[in-house]
């Protein structure tokens, strides 16, 4: 999608492809960020300035970085040793926070990223979705998501986030969850870094935040994506916003 389209009457009344082609409908619902809804795919003529200003004002900082893991074995915690089969236990299928045993860690994790480091003991969270659904892996093998924090977008220095900077966090947050279940590196067999420059790059993700903008208490809730908008509707009629970016957050 490039463009909403709007009739001479000021309603939403479908979308422009990438190929120029339209696609009629009464209504729009957007999924993709305010800032990418109301900023690139809106014509701007329908909506207030004020509106506008508020959008384009959101704070859309993240300190999140994905890694995408395959690995050739199920993880063995030493908090949860595995069933003797290998089959997954129920801690397999939940989601599994290290590094996050008290306030002070997270504090120091959130500290690292202030001054521009990403975290030397990274806030991880351990999913396996593959112990709930074996079709997405080989016989025996498991994809792993990690959601870890924090990383900042832009490196201490004005340093970017190059292929070296991605490889050295990824293989601290391995280092990390060594700890926890022993043998976890070496049943590596495939990585996916995604700082939050790849995650705004990819999936158009303002300054890489996965919720399109922070979940702050002035952007939660009946302010969310701005007050007085907070209902899904937009000042343009028949164009709703149903993403993260959308009330409550």
């Amino acid at each position: 999608v490039t463009k909403v389209l709007v009739s001479n009457e000021g309603r939403a009344q479908g979308v422009v492809l990438q190929d120029g082609s339209e696609v009629r409908s009464r209504v729009v619902l957007s999924n993709a960020s305010p800032q990418a809804t109301f900023l690139k795919l809106t014509p701007q003529e329908w909506l207030p300035k004020e509106f506008v200003e508020r959008i384009s004002q959101l704070d859309t900082k993240s300190p999140v970085t994905k890694i995408n893991v395959a690995v050739d074995r199920l993880p063995d915690f030493l908090a949860a040793p595995n069933a003797p089969g290998g089959q997954p236990r129920p801690h397999h299928q939940c989601s599994i926070h290290l590094n996050c045993e008290d306030t002070l860690l997270l504090h120091q994790a959130f500290q690292d990223a202030v001054d521009g480091l990403p975290s030397h003991r990274p806030m991880i969270e351990l999913c396996i979705p593959s112990a709930l659904d074996p079709t997405l892996a080989p016989p025996g093998c498991h994809v792993i998501s990690l959601f870890t924090q924090y990383t900042p977008y832009t490196l201490a220095g004005g340093k970017v986030w190059d292929e070296q900077e991605r490889s050295a966090y990824a293989d601290k947050v391995f280092d990390c969850i060594e700890a926890y279940a022993p043998g976890f590196k070496s049943s590596v067999v495939g990585r996916d870094i995604l700082t939050p420059p790849d995650l705004e790059r990819i999936f158009g993700l303002p300054g890489g935040n996965i919720f399109h903008c922070a979940m702050t208490l002035d952007q939660l809730y009946f302010a969310r994506p701005v007050p007085l908008h907070s209902s899904y509707r937009c000042p343009l009629r028949g164009l709703y916003l149903c993403g993260s970016g959308a009330h409550p957050g």
